[in-house]
C-alpha cells in the first residue's frame, strides 16, 4: 500500500520545531566557540616544543578522532551528570542532557579544530616567527600578535566548513533524547502519524541550511584567495 502523504500538521508545529530548532543552534555556535579555543591551544601545545605538552595534545587528538562521535556522546550521557550532581549537589531529577551534549560537541570538536589550526599556523613561513623573535618578542607573543592572526585568515573557509558538519552531528543528540530540532520533529511525528513527513521535512531543512551556509564559504573562500 503507498504512503499516503500529509504536510497539513507541518504550518501547527512550526512553533515547537522553532524550539527544538533553538537548541540545536546553541550547541552548535557554543561548540564551536569553545573548540576553536581549546582546539588553538591544542595546536600551541602541539607546536610548543615542549614534549609533555606535544605527548598530551597528540594524545588528545588521537583518542578524540579515533572514537565515534555517538559513542562520545553516550558517554559523557553517563559520565557528565553524575560528575556534576556530585561537585555541584544538584537533584538527580534535573535533565542535563543538554549539559552533556555540550560538553562531548565541545571536547571533540576541539580535535578537530586543533589539526586545522595547526595546519594554519604551520603554513605561516617560518621568517615571520624569526623576525618576531628578532624583536625581541616572546614565542607567545609571536604566536598571538603575528602567526595567530595571519593563519586565522587563511583557515576561515576551512573552521567555517567543519562547522556545517558540526551543525549536521548535532542530530546525533537523538541518541540521549535532547529535544534538538531533529528530535522534535520525530516526536511530532510519532504523535500525529505523520513520522515519514516530519523526518522528510527535518531533513529538507538541514539540506537547505547546509547549501546556503556551503555557498557562503565558497564565496568567502575566493575573496580570501585574492
Amino acid at each position: 500500500m503507498s504512503h499516503q502523504f500529509d504536510w497539513s500538521g507541518i504550518p501547527g508545529a512550526m512553533p515547537t520545531l522553532a524550539t527544538g530548532a533553538v537548541v540545536t543552534l546553541k550547541i552548535t555556535i557554543i561548540a564551536i566557540v569553545i573548540g576553536i579555543i581549546w582546539g588553538t591551544l591544542l595546536a600551541l601545545m602541539r607546536l610548543s616544543g615542549a614534549k609533555p605538552l606535544e605527548w598530551f595534545a597528540k594524545s588528545y587528538v588521537t583518542v578524540f578522532r579515533s572514537i565515534p562521535l555517538v559513542m562520545v556522546l553516550l558517554w559523557f550521557f553517563l559520565i557528565v551528570p553524575q560528575v556534576l550532581q556530585n561537585l555541584l549537589g544538584l537533584s538527580p531529577d534535573i535533565d542535563i542532557r543538554f549539559a552533556s551534549a555540550l560538553v562531548a560537541f565541545s571536547l571533540f570538536e576541539a580535535a578537530y579544530y586543533s589539526e586545522i589550526i595547526r595546519a594554519g599556523i604551520q603554513a605561516v613561513p617560518r621568517g615571520q616567527v624569526n623576525a618576531s623573535f628578532a624583536l625581541g618578542m616572546t614565542y607567545g607573543q609571536a604566536m598571538r600578535l603575528v602567526v595567530l592572526p595571519q593563519a586565522f585568515r587563511a583557515m576561515v573557509p576551512l573552521l567555517l566548513t567543519q562547522a556545517i558538519v558540526l551543525f549536521q552531528d548535532t542530530s546525533l543528540v537523538y541518541v540521549i533524547s535532547l529535544a534538538d530540532f531533529f528530535r522534535t520533529a520525530t516526536n511530532i511525528g510519532d504523535r500525529d502519524g505523520t513520522m515519514v513527513e516530519m523526518v522528510l521535512f527535518a531533513g529538507a531543512c538541514y539540506f537547505v541550511v547546509c547549501v546556503v551556509a556551503s555557498g557562503l564559504v565558497k564565496s568567502l573562500q575566493r575573496k580570501v584567495a585574492r
